[in-house]
């Protein structure tokens, strides 16, 4: 092995060691503000950025699930990890959204995301292709062959159609190239079943605020959240009392979240936004083939988040 080589074998061991110390509690999947133009809004994403740092978030997930991925450009994906790493200035690690169901299409959106300063690669199991479990590794093997950073995995079937295959999770986490999986599943009793076979390093987080923390207590590192994005203090006061041992409060305080979790579940990402364009974080505006809530489910939502305790739920200034 040249010195060169050697060299990348090490950065790639440390980068997962890394990464287990900020890849836990609660991680904000944040959507992406668009303006009247369509274009993204630089300063409101900003402000959300810096919400989430200043409230406690391990990590910031950028350009995914609540993202709008799907329907961003390749350059606006670059364009949030820009600003993400430019706001953070290393407080917290970025992690990019770099999926897609073509492989030369998500090493491409690697390669890009690590270029604009990503500090993690999220890479989501390949849809709509509905690939057998030996291309899916293929997929994510090629993924992180593109990349030095730590690679998270992101498994959500109701999405993907395809699962991640709990024997693929366990061979492509024994490889230092993987460093965590979003699990969307919420399957509590996956946890358990794998966490025994799992590399102590390997992160395992849910998606599901509903049940992150049935996840969360049973083992889990944590929970790349959408809800936390509306009260992120609130989440951090239901991961502190569960570290600390204290379950009833914990469960007292999650139980605030869980309805108006349901409600974002439902219609995500445009809850999401018409969520934070109630606080006067950002505009409400989606792109299609999402579209804004109707009325009914705007009441919805905005009693949900009436039902929260005001000292959670901080406008923007």
């Amino acid at each position: 092995m040249t010195a060169k080589a050697t060299v990348k074998v090490i950065s790639r061991t440390a980068a997962k060691a890394d990464s287990a110390k900020w890849l836990s509690g609660f991680i904000p999947d944040l959507p992406t503000p668009f303006n009247h133009q369509d274009q993204i809004d630089i300063e409101a994403f900003g402000r959300l950025c810096e919400r989430q740092i200043a409230a406690g978030a391990s990590a910031l997930a950028v350009g995914e699930t609540a993202g709008e991925s799907s329907t961003l450009e390749p350059t606006e994906r670059a364009q949030l990890v820009r600003i993400a790493a430019h706001v953070a200035r290393k407080r917290v690690g970025i992690i990019a959204g770099a999926g897609s169901n073509a492989t030369d299409r998500a090493v491409a959106f690697t390669r890009a995301a690590e270029a604009a300063g990503a500090d993690a690669i999220m890479s989501v199991v390949p849809y709509y292709n509905k690939p057998m479990p030996q291309g899916i590794a293929a997929h994510f093997r090629a993924v992180a062959a593109a990349t030095t950073l730590p690679v998270i995995l992101h498994d959500i079937p109701a999405r993907t159609v395809k699962g991640l295959a709990d024997e693929t999770l366990l061979e492509l986490a024994h490889s230092p190239r993987f460093v965590g999986l979003r699990d969307g599943n919420s399957d509590v009793a996956r946890l358990r079943r794998l966490r025994p076979r799992l590399p102590a390093t390997f992160r395992m987080l849910t998606g599901d605020d509903a049940t992150s923390l049935a996840y969360m207590a049973a083992g889990g590192d944590g929970c790349i959240s959408s809800v936390s994005n509306i009260a992120p203090d609130l989440w951090v006061a239901v991961a502190r009392h569960l570290r600390e041992g204290r379950l009833y409060q914990a469960r007292e305080l999650h139980q605030r979240l869980v309805p108006l979790a349901t409600l974002l579940e439902r219609e995500h990402p445009a809850a999401l936004k018409f969520a934070l364009a109630l606080l006067g974080f950002m505009q409400p505006a989606t792109r299609l083939p999402i579209v804004q809530l109707n009325a009914s489910a705007k009441a919805e939502v905005a009693q949900a988040m009436t039902d929260i305790a005001d000292e959670y739920l901080a406008e923007a200034h």
